[in-house]
């Protein structure tokens, strides 16, 4: 949620950010939660003065009173009345008021940085730079629902009649090497200074509403029944909500944390769950990185927490390419974004294992998150990453890593975690 200030002051900024990214039926919000705004400010000045005047009047009235003026001063009483009343619709004008501008505001797009390139979807991101040879191999790589099932490693039909679609046991080496990859990546970060954090795995709407987009919401989260809980799709949200409301010291910035949650998602939309494997499911596990810093060290954050995720990726030998979201691939919430996509050998092509993002102070003023410095109270800057979301980063390694015969390579970054294993074999040899 951008500056109600900004807004008022800068409307065709605000205009032309939302044809940037290609919303244009957004574009008469502005002038409608300028109205608003205005309307506001003015019944709010208007109840200031009655205030005021009420206190002026009500001595007048002692004074007229102690000098016998008692006509003089019951008109004074009605004029008080008359205050009182239209001093009473106005106070309920105000939260009205206050109510549609937030609704309103809530849905306007923050303001993306300059260097976003412009494009309409997807399709439209750019890349931006490889890291590590993507091999195709001379043997065929088979599906990575196969290589799951050639360790006895994989079972969706016993999910299927647990849970339903979109569900999967992931059993022995294959369940190790999963577990293995989240401790990995969790050692990897708290060695990169960051703090480890399980949060709660559900949370209340108000913290929803305060770091994501009723749309991406309505896609995303599972909603408890009866309660006032939502399941997270993600740490980041449990993480961001934890300093809902508060005034953090400004000499603990930044705050680096990373936190490890199962996340649970309904994945609604155009590309559905996946029958076979297990790419696009409703359940998965994810370490992630979150950070709140000053406004001016915002940018620098956002570009070493990409790289962390593409130097975990390369110590486990997966090639991957970073590529920039484009303006209309953003989420409204969103100032920059970059996705880490891993190289698929069987596909011979990229796909997306994590994305980084940094959101301005959006989160932090829709959640109330500030700061107190020299000069004065500001909202903190939020940024977001994944370091690691498996079964997807699992199916990265797995494709990489598979061999002709094929068992399956450890690297020696994962080898402390999987007993001092070098080498799975099919078939659960030993």
């Amino acid at each position: 949620m951008i500056d109600i200030k900004f807004l008022r002051e800068n409307p065709d900024i605000v205009k032309e950010n939302i044809r940037k990214k290609f919303q244009e039926e957004k574009l008469a919000l502005v002038d409608e939660v300028i109205a608003l705004d205005a309307e506001s400010r003015k019944a709010k000045q208007e109840g200031d003065n009655l205030r005021a005047a009420k206190n002026k009047i009500s001595k007048e009235i002692g004074a007229l009173m102690a000098q016998g003026r008692k006509a003089e001063a019951e008109a004074k009483k009605a004029e008080v009345a008359a205050n009182a009343k239209r001093l009473a619709e106005l106070e309920a004008m105000e939260p009205q008021l206050q109510e549609k501008i937030t609704k309103i505001m809530m849905v306007i797009p923050n303001i993306i940085d300059a260097s976003v390139p412009i494009g309409k979807d997807d399709s439209e991101n750019v890349e931006i730079e490889k890291y590590g040879e993507p091999v195709v191999p001379e043997f065929e790589v088979p599906y990575h629902a196969d290589i799951l099932n050639s360790i006895n490693g994989l079972d969706k039909d016993a999910a299927g009649r647990t849970s339903g679609n979109g569900f999967y046991y992931l059993i022995g080496d294959a369940a190790r090497i999963h577990s293995a990859m989240i401790s990995y990546a969790r050692d990897f970060m708290i060695d990169k200074g960051f703090t480890y954090c399980i949060p709660p795995f559900m949370i209340r709407s108000s913290v929803v509403n305060g770091v994501m987009s009723f749309a991406e919401m309505e896609a995303m989260m599972y909603k408890i029944e009866g309660e006032d809980l939502y399941l997270i799709g993600t740490s980041e949200h449990s993480m961001i909500g934890k300093f809902k409301g508060q005034i953090v010291n400004e000499a603990s910035l930044p705050i680096t944390m990373t936190s490890y949650s199962p996340c649970f998602r309904k994945e609604v939309g155009s590309h559905g769950i996946e029958e076979r494997g297990v790419y696009r499911v409703h359940q998965f596990e994810k370490q992630e990185m979150v950070v709140l810093c000053r406004p001016e060290d915002s940018m620098d954050w956002y570009n070493r927490m990409w790289s962390y995720t593409v130097e975990f990726f390369r110590s486990l030998d997966v090639p991957v390419r970073t590529l920039e979201c484009c303006s209309g691939d953003l989420a409204d919430l969103k100032v920059k974004s970059c996705d880490i996509e891993a190289w698929s050998p069987r596909q011979q092509k990229y796909f997306e294992v994590g994305s980084c993002s940094t959101l301005g102070d959006a989160q932090a003023r829709r959640l109330g998150i500030r700061t107190k410095g020299e000069n004065g109270t500001y909202y903190v800057h939020t940024l977001n990453n994944t370091v690691l979301a498996t079964p997807r980063g699992l199916i990265a390694f797995l494709e990489n890593n598979v061999n002709a015969d094929g068992s399956i390579d450890i690297p020696e970054a994962l080898r402390p975690y999987m007993g001092g294993k070098d080498r799975i074999l099919p078939g659960g040899a030993r």
